[in-house]
Parts: C-alpha cells; structure tokens; sequence
C-alpha cells in the first residue's frame, strides 16, 4: 500500500502544484486533488498537503515536498517496528 498524499486545489495555486507535479512522478505515492479539504485555515496560511490524513506543511514548495517525504519515511519507519 503506497501512501496517499491529497491536495485542496486552492492550496495548488499556490505552489503546490509543483509538489503535486513532482509527486505524481513517483510511482510509491498515491496522489488526489480535492475541490477543499476542509483546513481553510491552514490552507490560507502557507502550503499544505495531507499525507495519509495527516497535516504536513512547508513555506516553500521545496520545502513541502521536502517534508512530506520525510513524513512518509517516518510513517514507514514506524510501520516496520510492529
């Protein structure tokens, strides 16, 4: 099962479609664009994702990319002590 990385396509305009473009690219990542995903208030701040339903964020489009890779890494690490 791959993670599963969803955008609220408000928050694509403004960067995050780079990081969308960039992870549809890899084929271990599931990603889905959503009309709102209901975190108006962090979608109105900077840029997010959420990354099997959790919140992950970045100032920058790199730097969301950046760290919904390292959550992802995380999530897995986690996974494979049980």
């Amino acid at each position: 099962m791959f993670p599963l990385v969803e955008f609220c396509v408000s928050n694509m305009a403004k960067g995050g479609d780079y990081v969308y473009n960039k992870l549809e690219e890899d084929p271990e990542v599931d990603v889905l664009e959503y009309g709102c995903l209901q975190n108006c208030g962090i979608c109105s701040s900077g840029l997010y994702a959420l990354v099997d339903g959790e919140v992950v964020e970045g100032n920058t489009p790199d730097e969301l990319l950046s760290n919904i890779y390292k959550h992802i890494e995380q999530q897995q690490e986690a996974w494979a002590m049980f």
